[in-house]
């Protein structure tokens, strides 16, 4: 079977990728237990892909109950050396209305209990990775210059604030990670990215702004509200996924 080298993890508003032709589903054990879903293998216009929807195909599985480890593994282990990772994210500032998509730069971490690392007590040696630049620099000048070929609106840089969930955040909170140098926030950015740091594989984030933040527009944040967000902002991914994919 071809090896797909790019894979998608698609998050919340992308349970599946249309336009995908797909070639086969694979059942991945791993170390670390069973991942979200199967993997869903096949093609985005000539370009072989694996794809796996991060909260399960029927959406059924919240953030800090993902099993992140088995999700990167599995993904590697089938071959994937690039990660595009699609997050549901808030907006903190202005600038990060509804709809519009953000290819995030930096993240600070707010998440607690997650299986974060690959490297447990007791391995041998202990690994210390370099995290500076916590997104792939090549994959992410590669998503910016598909979203300039394909004429779809991105902005360029952003910190992500990683919070626990599923509950959202108090307004109180939100000026706190705004305070912090937060941009965005969002439930499923971490520890995904580092984990794939730690098996060496190129990791970007799709950001699509759901909401505005807790506290940052009158009146409560519903579900109705956020899901019609998604479904205007996935157009845009889908789009630039099938741009992106060729270039890699």
């Amino acid at each position: 079977m071809t090896m797909s080298k790019v894979a998608i993890i698609g998050g919340t508003g992308l349970t599946s990728l249309q336009n995908l032709q797909i070639s086969g589903r694979e059942i991945m054990h791993t170390p670390y237990g069973e991942p979200s879903s199967t993997l869903v293998r096949g093609k985005l216009g000539d370009n072989e892909v694996l794809f796996l929807p991060r909260h399960g195909s029927g959406h059924t599985i919240t953030p800090h109950r993902i099993n992140y480890r088995a999700n990167l593994w599995a993904l590697k282990e089938a071959g994937a050396e690039m990660i595009i990772a699609v997050n549901a994210i808030g907006g903190i500032q202005s600038e990060f209305q509804p709809g519009c998509l953000v290819i995030p730069d930096q993240i600070i971490d707010y998440t607690w209990g997650r299986s974060n690392t690959f490297f447990e007590e007791g391995d041998n040696p202990v690994i210390h990775v370099d995290f500076t630049w916590p997104y792939c620099r090549s994959l992410r000048q590669a998503l910016l210059t598909a979203a300039e070929q394909a004429g779809v609106g991105v902005i360029d840089k952003a910190t992500y604030g990683a919070t626990q969930g599923p509950r959202l955040e108090t307004a109180a909170e939100i000026d706190k990670l705004e305070a912090d140098g937060c941009n965005i926030v969002g439930m499923t950015g971490m520890p995904e990215a580092v984990l794939a740091r730690e098996l060496e594989a190129c990791y970007a984030s799709i950001g699509v702004v759901a909401n505005l933040a807790a506290g940052r527009h009158d009146g409560e944040i519903t579900m109705e509200e956020i899901e019609q967000h998604l479904a205007e902002g996935m157009k845009n991914v889908r789009t630039l996924l099938e741009h992106v994919i060729p270039l890699l």
